[in-house]
């Protein structure tokens, strides 16, 4: 703006005052109207030589400045490089910090890893080693079934093939071990069903040929009990005793509960324990009934075979009908002991009535066949007396004789 411009008398103080405007529009409109008042009145060597000093002044000022912060300028820039420097050597540590943190997290990662693996390699050797265990067991189990049978202890073998089934084989219920045994278990309980068959098979053999024997001995006892009674009543002929009726088959009842038990004595002992054991075991096994038919058939074969097709009562000794008779004795008393020994309705007493009454009935009819031959009366006698012997034995054990009695009725007539 050249009319605000006031003439300078000092063009230095012009010169400077333009140096000094905010703006290059300002600087210029303040400098070209001093440059053409400077060529109108011809100042332009006094302009001229203003600028100059006013640069020299301006170049003395920058060196002094620059003479005075030379050295700090050096040193800024010294501490610049050196922190530049520190920068880089920082930036590279943390870079190599970053990887070392990353190679360790990967290192961690892959030991929580395999910590993790461990202890489910752990966990299944663990669970492997206790179902191992539970295997184990149940094998000892099974072969102690098998051992016990071998050693003849079929109940125990039941009871431990039933804790094998229902306790430990529920354990180890996924594992195949126990469906193999679980199958094999009907076929072991039929192996201890059979074992205990023939034991008590071995057992009825014996008794069936004990029986005549255990017959022999109970009427030898009978005829004992008949002598001591006799002399009994004979030393109180005079007392109230003595005028009872002889051969009371209510006092030898007595009298051989007191003194004698003809299933265990010295000449005779009938264990039946092989009878007891076979009863638990098929009631264990829920088969009593058909082990009730089965034994009651089998005693009836066993009866069938204790009466010959034939007697003959020619010898003198009577060693054809004492010995009928003596097993016919020995077959009922085991039978009488197997009801009161046995639980209820094993062997009912229609059973062993039934058994009773048929071999009478067989009894009856062969010597009835035989009494024919018989002409002498002293072995007729012979013949009475062991039929009494054997009424009185067999009333002791409270069997019906009242076929008997009228057998000897027969032949007495």
């Amino acid at each position: 703006m050249p009319g605000l411009i006031e003439p300078y008398d000092d063009l230095t103080g012009a010169v400077q005052q333009i140096i000094l405007s905010s703006s290059d529009t300002d600087y210029l409109d303040q400098l070209i109207p001093l440059l053409k008042n400077a060529k109108t009145q011809s100042h332009v060597q006094p302009l001229v030589q203003a600028l100059n000093q006013i640069s020299t002044e301006r170049e003395a000022e920058i060196e002094r400045i620059c003479n005075n912060n030379h050295q700090e300028f050096i040193s800024s820039v010294s501490q610049l490089q050196s922190v530049r420097e520190g920068t880089v050597t920082l930036t590279s540590e943390i870079l190599e910090l970053s990887r070392s943190i990353e190679a360790t997290t990967e290192k961690l990662a892959e030991q929580k890893k395999a910590l993790v693996d461990s202890r489910s390699v752990r966990q299944n050797i663990d669970d492997t080693t206790q179902a191992l265990k539970d295997c184990l067991e149940v094998l000892r189990l099974a072969n102690q079934v098998h051992d016990l049978l071998g050693k003849k202890s079929h109940y125990a073998a039941l009871r431990a093939l039933d804790e094998l089934q229902n306790v430990h084989l529920r354990e180890v219920t996924r594992y195949r071990i126990a469906d193999m045994i679980e199958r094999s278990v009907p076929a072991t309980q039929h192996l201890i069903a059979e074992a205990v068959k023939t034991d008590l098979n071995t057992w009825l053999y014996r008794i069936r040929e004990t029986s005549q024997f255990l017959g022999e001995v109970a009427f030898y006892h009978t005829e004992m009990r008949r002598t001591r009674q006799k002399e009994r009543w004979a030393a109180e002929q005079d007392s109230f005793l003595a005028a009872s009726k002889l051969n009371s088959a209510i006092e030898l009842v007595a009298d051989e509960q007191e003194e004698f038990d003809v299933l265990n004595n010295e000449e005779v002992q009938v264990d039946f324990s092989p009878l007891f054991e076979c009863l638990h075991i098929h009631e264990a096994l829920g088969q009593m009934d058909a082990f009730r038919a089965e034994y009651a058939t089998t005693r009836r074969r066993q009866k069938e075979l204790l009466v010959p097709s034939s007697l003959t009562l020619d010898d003198d000794d009577l060693a054809g009908l004492s010995s009928l008779l003596e097993g016919i004795a020995g077959f009922a008393i085991v039978e009488q002991a197997t009801m009161h020994k046995t639980p209820e309705n094993f062997r009912t007493r229609a059973d062993v009535d039934e058994l009773w009454d048929s071999m009478v009935q067989s009894a009856i009819t062969l010597i009835s066949a035989a009494l024919p031959s018989v002409t002498n009366d002293e072995k007729l006698l012979k013949v009475k007396g062991v039929i009494a012997l054997f009424i009185q034995t067999m009333d002791s054990w409270s069997y019906s004789v009242s076929a008997l009695d009228s057998l000897l009725l027969t032949i007495f007539s």
